[in-house]
């Protein structure tokens, strides 16, 4: 199946090639007709698997650009999320040559300004849903002509404190507007809600996604307090290309990245509690690789499609399997491999049995001798595997330390 086949125009076509997109994905091949269409539709699929095109392409098939109103809102749940959904709808238009022109509304940044920018009229708005709202209850955000409402990562936005604002931005809309719901999550959390705002609602699922195969799964055992080390020692072990690490709290992920830097690892810290414009440092010094080491809450990372992610560490343990599937799906994209390491306590070891069981994955025990890793035994309350081949070292990439001073030739 191809996009051509799939009613997608030359002009877009020709654009998802120059971004070198040339096969549609599993979530694409069932949403675009059933979107194209005029549907409403609640899309499955885990992140990384082409959501936000299964959704974009349609809309840019249902605009009209010789109209100068907004005729798209797509709501995502953090600014990061915005930014990317937006950046890709500029480089779609871009590529194909349309005159498309999509505004992003978050916060931190000036209302006036927005306002001035709502002014020449977007083709599509993407926000976050409280600065949207504000917007359209100031009536500077014109909402009758939309024809698209897109409410990204669904089953956040439509839990109980994130409903008020997405009510209101619905009933700012035409009846007749076309609803899209997105997730990585299936719908049954939130499907009373989407019983009541989409009644004939299509839920299309690529299936359950499996764990990639080529994510090497690791744990090792270590007291709390010396989590922020063993990561540190970890670091320097594998030599990631490009790592995340995983943590609850925005607290955590500030003092994990501050002693780091002690050590000189670079490393940056990704929350909610961020202001907007050092969030967004953080993600272009990751994406760029200025920094090696991106320290993110799940909050703040949810959504988030980064390409060239070799490592995950987990510093705190995912309270669920479905969440640790989330976060080590990050690494290991179109066909790489990828590492994933957990660190945890002796009373967070039954979890690894959960896991494996739930998952059907194999988590090898590892341990560390003198700066090198090393397969260790199971652990009682853990899975009952041996060893296995642990995370080796990779070849070429150079230290994510920092050298305390300039080296004159590398070993």
């Amino acid at each position: 199946m191809t996009f051509a086949e799939l009613a997608v125009p030359p002009d877009l076509v020709a654009a998802l090639a120059k971004q070198a997109i040339t096969e549609p994905t599993a979530i694409q091949i069932a949403a675009l007709p059933v979107l194209l269409a005029g549907q409403d539709a609640y899309l499955n699929a885990e992140t990384g698997t082409g959501k936000t095109l299964a959704y974009l392409l349609p809309i840019f098939c249902r605009l009209d650009v010789t109209l100068a109103a907004t005729q798209a809102v797509i709501v995502a749940p953090t600014h990061e999320l915005a930014i990317q959904i937006q950046r890709q709808c500029c480089d779609l238009a871009q590529h194909a040559g349309w005159p498309v022109r999509a505004l992003l509304l978050i916060g931190g940044t000036s209302t006036e300004r927005q306002i001035d920018k709502l002014k020449k009229h977007p083709h599509i708005v993407v926000g976050s849903p409280g600065r949207i709202r504000e917007l359209i209850d100031l009536r500077k955000l014109k909402a009758q002509a939309v024809r698209t409402v897109v409410i990204d990562e669904a089953d956040r936005l439509l839990a109980a404190e994130g409903l008020p604002a997405i009510q209101a931005i619905l009933a700012a809309t035409p009846r007749g507007r076309q609803l899209i719901f997105a997730s990585a999550t299936d719908a049954q959390s939130c499907a009373a809600t989407l019983a009541t705002l989409a009644p004939g609602l299509v839920t299309l699922r690529t299936g359950a996604a499996p764990v990639n195969e080529n994510i090497e799964h690791l744990y090792l055992v270590c007291e709390e307090r010396d989590k922020p080390t063993m990561l540190r020692k970890l670091l320097h072990a594998l030599l990631p290309e490009r790592a995340m690490v995983f943590v609850h709290r925005a607290e955590t992920a500030r003092e994990v990245a501050a002693k780091l830097a002690h050590h000189k690892i670079l490393a940056a810290d990704l929350h909610a509690s961020l202001e907007k414009r050092d969030r967004k440092r953080a993600m272009d010094d990751f994406r760029r690789a200025a920094v090696r080491v991106l320290i993110a809450s799940d909050v703040a990372a949810r959504g988030l499609d980064i390409k060239g992610v070799t490592h995950v560490f987990n510093l705190d343990v995912p309270t669920q399997s479905l969440a640790y599937l989330h976060r080590v799906g990050r690494t290991a994209r179109a066909g790489a491999q990828g590492v994933a390491v957990t660190l945890m306590t002796a009373a967070e070891l039954p979890r690894v049995r959960r896991y494996e069981k739930e998952l059907g994955i194999v988590m090898h025990p590892v341990g560390l001798r003198e700066g090198r890793l090393i397969a260790a035994h199971a652990h009682p309350g853990a899975g009952t595997h041996g060893g296995g081949a642990p995370g080796r070292r990779p070849r070429g990439p150079a230290p994510i330390a920092q050298p305390a001073r300039p080296a004159t030739k590398r070993a």
